[in-house]
Formats: C-alpha cells, structure tokens, sequence
C-alpha cells in the first residue's frame, strides 16, 4: 500500500511559504484508498497549513486523536468546519480534566472543548480501549500495556476524574498511536508516546504479527526524560533497525539533535511540511 504523511501542526516549520509553527502535532495520512487526520494542534495552524500544503481536510475519512490534551485536539472545531460530521476516534478518558505542574504553576492542559460542543459540529466519537481499524492498513493501537522497566510517566502531571478524584501522576492511559501498513514495514505516528517509545514499538509488532518497522515519525516525549531513560531508549531503539526516524513536538530540539546525531541519514526532522512517502 502506497502512504503519505505530512506533518501539518508542529513547534518548528520546514516548508518555507506560508505556513505557521505553534506548540502542538497534526499529521495528514494518505494511503491508496483513503485519507485521514492524526491530531489537529493547538488550532492556530491548521487550516491556514493544510491550505498551504494542499492537503484537503474536507477529502479526510476519519479524525483520530492521539490523547486528550489541548495541544493535540484544540483544533478539533476549525477541523469540523470543514469536514463534519466525521467520526472521532480516541479512547474514553479523552475528556478527562487534565492539570501540569511544570515550571511551578498549575495549569490545565485537558481538551479546551466539551464533547456536547464538538459533537453539536458534528463530531461522531468512536472511543474505544482496544486496538480499531480505523481503514484499510490502518490502526489506531488502543490502550499500551506498560512493560518496559525505565520508562516513566510524567510526574508533573495530574489526572481529575468526573468525581473529582485527583490521579497523581496522570497515568495517561488514552495515549494512542497510528500504525499504518505499508509495503516497507509498518510506519507508527506518535502524538506524544506518553506510553513510552518501546513500549509502543513492542505493541505494534506483537499486535499486528510483522517484524519490521519502517519508519517512526510524530512526538517522542523524551525531551522530558531523564538521561539514564533517553541513553537506555537508544541501546533499544537500536534492535529494531528501523529505517527512517522523524521526530517531532515534545522530542525538543536538544534530544532532537542527540537523536540525528546518532542516526545520521535515517533522521529527519518532523516539522510542519515534513513528508515521509513509501
């Protein structure tokens, strides 16, 4: 199956006519038959680069939504003025109150919209805990079993239940990934890999019967680990001779570097106009 990413939201830019750069990931996936939409960003960038790039977010199938955090779904409404109604998919605890600690004042980091109003757009949500096929060759994972020893969720983030209940740290159990089948191996697209690369890496091999990763691109999360876990996420990284490694968002520029550095001419950086094509 022949495939085509293009990052349409992310913290830097590469393509060089008009577009625009904001804290946050979308990623337009095209496959022989059908295209789609991996998270939509903030909301600032996303249709003012989908225009640019000339990718045509009234052609897409399905939404999928990575996690419920405001930078990965808040341009969910801008999305829905163009194509509704669509099906959503994502997990259950999309909606889920989220708060950060990080650089000492809390803040709310959530979905910045209420399922009533993104529904009254016309979004459908199809929220589900186990891997959906969300078209043809390709897959939304479901919930990622944590297994690996050293990778560690955020500590500076905390969950709210409907109950009130505080979660502390946030277990982030709805971060999903995108597996899309290709004729070179399987391409996962990250949100944020809150679940932790090699746990997502292991799940998408066991889950799907392959055993070859083409290509990883999106947000890595491991500008926010701690070097003992980055230095180990290498040695494993290295098993599975994956191909081409584009990184994105919460990777950060200094992990980023480290990372193309090592890889050399497997790296690419995932900014907004990137491309990955099989």
């Amino acid at each position: 199956m022949k495939t085509k990413l293009t990052i349409l939201c992310e913290n830097s830019v590469g393509a060089p006519f008009g577009v625009i750069g904001e804290h946050g990931f979308a990623c337009y996936v095209e496959t022989d038959q059908r295209s789609y939409l991996f998270d939509t960003g903030q909301g600032f960038g996303i249709l003012q680069n989908s225009l640019a790039l000339k990718k045509d977010l009234a052609a897409i199938t399905a939404i999928m939504i990575s996690h419920g955090h405001y930078d990965h779904t808040g341009g969910l409404p801008a999305v829905l003025q163009v194509r509704a109604p669509v099906d959503v998919h994502g997990h259950p605890d999309i909606f889920m109150k989220r708060i950060s600690s990080a650089g000492g004042s809390p803040r709310s980091i959530g979905m910045p919209h209420s399922r009533r109003y993104l529904e009254s757009l016309g979004a459908r949500f199809r929220l589900e805990k186990e891997m959906v096929e969300v078209g043809p060759g390709v897959f939304l994972t479901g919930e990622i079993p944590r297994l690996s020893t050293f990778e560690k969720v955020d500590a500076n983030m905390t969950a709210i239940t409907d109950r009130g209940e505080e979660i502390h740290p946030d277990p982030l159990k709805d971060d999903l990934s995108l597996i899309v089948e290709s004729a070179k191996g399987l391409i996962l697209v990250l949100g944020c890999a809150h679940a932790g690369l090699i746990n997502i890496i292991d799940y998408a091999l066991e889950k799907t019967g392959r055993d070859k990763i083409f290509a990883i691109i999106g947000g890595t999360h491991l500008g926010f680990t701690s070097d003992a876990q980055f230095a180990e996420t290498l040695k494993m990284i290295d098993r599975y001779d994956i191909e081409r490694i584009g990184v994105s968002h919460c990777t950060g520029l200094p992990r980023a570097a480290m990372l193309q550095a090592r890889f050399k001419e497997r790296f690419f950086f995932g900014n907004v106009g990137a491309t990955l094509e099989t």
